[in-house]
């Protein structure tokens, strides 16, 4: 079960204004199953992407790649879950253009015009025949308010569909935000196995649209880890549809650019410790929070070695107060110059370490009253900075290991 995440609400996920969702069942791996799904997009949309960094990405990352670079009118998303379509070479490649290609058609647009994703199992062929048979039928079907069948359509191993929506005010107009997301194992930073689409009809600038995807994939679906995999196919998609009718936003420096951008940010980061709460067979959500650094750089170095530890993930599933394990991972972060003597640690309100040495007041019986929470915060102080970092993780169980070793079954 998911740690303290229910599915929003049909009613309350938005429609956005020059979004419609079509979602269909085209069997790419199992029958019975909406697994296929697109998203039309108006004239004139401002469309920004983030990607995996591992160098074995799939064949859709590297045509979305191209397609963003050929600057066209971005007009369509083609999703489908099921099959990855990575360690497919070539034919990879090819498949992945055809299913563009077949879209277009489609559509009346150029196959540039057109973003793949794919999310499933690796190195398997994709079934692209099943996919451009389906197409008519998901065109046909889009809507506007579609967006929780959309967020279900792109599952996985999820337990529960992942989408939010918010609402600001720009310019005296009310701006809607709504985005959903994916995954469940195989995350890890740059990216974070995920997907995650967002639209909004705010009016912003073209040329603003890259670093604001960017900065809300770094502060959000970068800051979440699993099980410490980087994905092949990690992508995080941001669509302005410029239709709400205030003044284009050319720059951050307004009261209500720095509004929207907090929403969005809100937004986002909603869908990226959904993931974390989603995550296989997690039983607690982590936050670790780093303090004291130099820079973010070292901070995020050792929140993430506390949050890949298995011996720090399967102590906290198991509710045991192993805290040496955190100091350890503090320690191996890669910190060259690090003063042990100057390291506080806290697992909530609790001090557990002072100085690098256990607090003389701590008690075992408080340590574990902490970790039976669901929800924990583990914080680190380095005594070495200003600079503060938070990663957002969660436990590993049983389940983790019986969820991965069976999934190709």
């Amino acid at each position: 079960m998911p740690v303290n995440l229910q599915a929003t609400p049909d009613h309350e996920l938005l429609a956005v204004p020059g979004v419609r969702w079509g979602i269909t069942e085209a069997g790419v791996r199992k029958a019975g199953r909406k697994d296929v799904s697109v998203m039309l997009l108006d004239p004139g949309c401002a469309v920004a992407g983030v990607f995996t960094q591992n160098r074995f990405c799939a064949a859709p990352v590297q045509v979305c790649r191209q397609h963003l670079a050929a600057g066209q009118d971005i007009r369509a998303l083609l999703i489908n879950t099921g099959n990855a379509n990575a360690g497919t070479g070539a034919e990879g490649l090819a498949r992945a253009q055809a299913c563009c290609q077949a879209l277009a058609s489609q559509l009346g647009l150029s196959p540039e015009q057109v973003l793949p994703f794919s999310t499933g199992v690796i190195m398997e062929p994709l079934p692209s025949e099943r996919i451009i048979a389906s197409l008519p039928q998901v065109v046909q079907a889009a809507l506007a308010d579609n967006w929780p069948q959309a967020a279900q359509a792109i599952m996985t191993t999820d337990t529960v569909p992942k989408a939010c929506s918010r609402r600001v005010q720009v310019g005296g107009k009310q701006v809607t935000i709504t985005g959903i997301s994916k995954g469940a194992g195989m995350i890890r930073p740059n990216m974070a196995t995920m997907l995650g689409f967002m639209a909004t009809d705010a009016c912003i600038a073209s040329e603003l649209m890259a670093g604001l995807a960017h900065e809300l994939a770094e502060n959000s679906f970068n800051r979440v880890t699993v099980d410490g995999d980087t994905s092949t196919n990690d992508s995080f998609v941001l669509v302005a549809t410029q239709q709400a009718g205030h003044a284009t936003i050319t720059s951050w420096d307004s009261a209500d650019a720095q509004a929207l951008r907090a929403a969005l940010m809100d937004a986002a980061r909603w869908l990226a410790q959904a993931i974390v709460r989603d995550g296989e067979g997690a039983t607690k959500f982590m936050t670790v929070r780093v303090e004291g650094g130099r820079d973010g750089a070292e901070c995020r170095q050792v929140a993430y070695a506390i949050a890949h530890s298995p011996l720090v993930k399967t102590a906290f599933f198991a509710s045991d107060p192993n805290l040496g394990r955190i100091l350890a991972a503090v320690g191996y972060a890669g910190i060259a110059d690090l003063d042990q003597t100057l390291i506080d640690l806290y697992l909530d309100d609790v001090m557990v370490a002072q100085g690098g040495g256990r607090h003389p007041q701590y008690q075992e019986a408080d340590g574990a009253r902490v970790m039976k929470q669901s929800e924990i915060t583990v914080r680190v102080l380095l005594g070495r900075g200003q600079a503060s970092d938070t990663v957002w993780t969660c436990d590993f169980s049983y389940d983790y290991v019986k969820i991965n070793a069976d999934y190709r079954s």
